[in-house]
């Protein structure tokens, strides 16, 4: 007898080399940002020797001047515009600062405040650039031609010009150019980059691929079901790249402070340069005093804190197949701390399957005679019950008699003539458990039962037990199916709270409940009755595969893979960008108050000054892209806040 909840009837098949998206990154030097810091920097190298070589001003001057030129002029320019606008860039703080500092003697000084605020430019620019790196290289999948079936006429087109309807022909070897079904053939497609799945995919026609997968064996025809635009790949490219456009509460409050921070930093400014002076301190000692607290008071590295670890892990959930739509979501799933979970297409995969067959004694028929004479009924129906009964029988690889006659009947099932004996397949009036079960009649005699079931996923324990981790309590299961088998899904996940047979505004206001007494609430979930309660959550994620698009529209995250262990991988990597920001925002305020107190209460060399100020920002910016690595998607620390 064939049991259990998620009882796979498919052949195993042995592992087979993953082909995974190629690296595509961004050189340094192809930045404008990076040429004009190294401009800037071998300027400045020139000159240093001959400045302390005590070398004639004339010759050492001009290098100077150009590294002035070269690392300043973008930052003056931006900074211009800003105050054009009536708005107070720190970029500006920093030019002004070397300038003043050139003006009292202290060109050295100022030309190393250049060099260094340009190199943090660059690597800011390069920091952007990689973020997109990672996302952007996905479209390398993707191929840029396609063989076109017209009738019997093959062309090889651009897939961009692909539409909706198209038939194309997918060799062995080659990537499939758009999303759709199978429509002729047979192959092994190996969609790991898509997917996750770690083997190829057995594809038959009827099944769905997607472009940028790889076709291994077997040529296949595949019906353009999406414009090329469209795909999945494309889908997470737009969608990161919207997100990489939105600005997190955290980095919005940072901003809203900021020119009142940097009005204040020039007013404080103002004030230590002139009460020394006006006590009879020497002119070009307060002014200097005065430069080194412009410098070391400017927020650089406070608003570089926020943006690029949440860009970062937008990026890296999106190599993953999360697409995150927002900064605001990205913050938001780490803050989550109640889970709630819908069933149908979220724990289960949203397709029945066969748990059991059950002959009935007497028959003369066992398990595979029985479900081979079922299958060879239904074989004509396009039924989900019928496909699911005639795929676990070419999963044991039974013949399956020809029918004819083939009648079917809404509500009632199906007849047909197998090997001249009349067979009805139909739902029995009274299923056996939480079971969809299948009367088996030939010729008026009932002769078994197959029970069906929604298959659970088989990440779904893993995945429930992963979220209870995180958030110190078991999810919850909101579903609107039926008692039995909202428990039957329940014990295998190993959930306690089960809330089923509820209409969708039931799940919203559940979900509006929690809210309301505190918690924040992320509930995950697939269908168009889940729209509701995804809207209401604190962080909304649906399942990409089998999701409606309302769902997908009203989520703040989709996994498009439909790896349901990705959903508690996307929290833990956004509660580590939130504990990066928190790390980098504490790095970014503990230098500024040593560095401005050092120099109101002692003598901060104006270089010194200079490099910790810049070195800070720097340290920030790179201590965000410490998301982009592929080891902090596996293994960020569940508790990690």
């Amino acid at each position: 007898m064939v049991s259990g909840v998620s009882t796979t009837l498919a052949p195993t098949r042995l592992p087979a080399p993953v082909h995974r998206a190629p690296r595509r990154r961004t050189r340094v030097l192809a930045l404008p940002e990076a040429r004009w810091a190294l401009a800037s920097l071998l300027a400045f190298l020139a000159a240093l020797p001959l400045d302390l070589g005590s070398a004639p001003a004339w010759t050492y001057g001009p290098l100077y001047a150009l590294a002035y030129a070269a690392g300043g002029w973008e930052p003056a320019l931006e900074g211009l515009r800003a105050l054009r606008e009536k708005t107070l860039d720190v970029d500006l703080l920093m030019i002004v600062a070397a300038l003043g500092a050139a003006s009292i003697g202290q060109v050295l000084d100022g030309a190393l405040l250049i060099v260094i605020f340009a190199t943090s430019g660059a690597l800011e620019a390069l920091a952007t650039a990689r973020t997109a790196d990672s996302v952007r290289g996905l479209l390398d999948l993707a191929p840029t031609t396609a063989t076109r079936l017209d009738g019997e006429r093959e062309e090889t087109v651009p897939t961009a010009e692909l539409a909706v309807g198209d038939l194309i022909l997918v060799r062995p070897g080659e990537r499939i150019g758009a999303d759709g079904p199978v429509v002729g053939g047979t192959g092994e497609v190996d969609q790991a980059t898509i997917t996750g799945e770690s083997v190829p995919v057995l594809k038959r026609p009827g099944d769905d691929v997607f472009a940028g997968t790889l076709n291994g064996t077997g040529a296949l025809r595949v019906r353009v079901a999406r414009d090329p635009a469209d795909s999945v790949i494309a889908r997470i490219v737009t969608l990161v790249e919207e997100a990489s456009r939105t600005k997190a509460p955290t980095q919005l409050f940072i901003e809203k402070i900021e020119q009142r921070y940097a009005v204040g930093v020039v007013v404080a400014t103002l004030a230590v340069f002139g009460i020394p002076l006006a006590f009879g301190a020497d002119l070009t000692d307060a002014l200097l005093r005065a430069m080194t607290f412009m410098i070391v008071a400017s927020p650089c590295a406070v608003v570089l804190a926020t943006m690029p670890p949440l860009l970062s892990a937008i990026a890296n959930a999106g190599r993953h197949g999360v697409l995150v739509k927002s900064a605001v979501a990205m913050e938001r799933l780490g803050e989550i701390d109640t889970t709630a979970l819908d069933k149908t297409g979220t724990l289960t995969e949203g397709t029945p399957e066969v748990t059991a067959v059950r002959p009935l004694t007497g028959s003369g028929l066992d398990e595979d005679a029985l479900l081979a004479l079922a299958a060879a009924a239904e074989h004509p129906s396009e039924h989900p019950l019928a496909r699911a009964i005639v795929a676990a029988a070419r999963a044991r690889d039974l013949p399956l008699a020809p029918a004819a006659d083939f009648t079917a009947t809404p509500g009632r099932g199906v007849t047909a003539v197998v090997e001249g004996r009349t067979v009805h397949v139909g739902r029995a009036e009274t299923p056996e458990g939480a079971d969809t079960t299948v009367r088996v009649t030939r010729d008026g005699t009932p002769v078994g039962t197959l029970a069906l079931a929604d298959r659970l996923r088989a990440d779904a324990a893993g995945a429930t037990a992963a979220l209870t981790a995180l958030t110190g309590t078991a999810p919850t299961l909101l579903t609107g199916d039926n008692a039995p088998a909202a428990a039957r899904v329940a014990a295998a996940t190993g959930i306690t709270d089960v809330r089923a047979e509820l209409l969708p505004e039931n799940k919203a206001e559940a979900v509006r409940e929690w809210e309301r007494a505190g918690r924040k609430v992320l509930f995950v979930g697939d269908g168009v009755n889940d729209a509701p309660a995804l809207a209401a959550a604190h962080a909304g994620l649906a399942m990409g595969r089998a999701g409606s698009d309302l769902a997908l529209e009203t989520a703040d995250a989709v996994v498009v893979r439909d790896e349901l262990t990705a959903v508690p991988a996307v929290v833990r990597l956004s509660r580590r960008a939130r504990g990066l920001v928190v790390q980098n925002l504490f790095i970014a305020g503990t230098c500024i108050t040593v560095l401005v107190l050092w120099d109101l209460i002692g003598h901060l060399p104006l270089p010194l000054g200079v490099a910790g100020h810049e070195g800070s920002t720097v340290l920030v910016g790179l201590n965000g892209l410490r998301l982009l690595r592929e080891s902090a998607w596996r293994s960020a620390p569940a508790q990690e806040a």
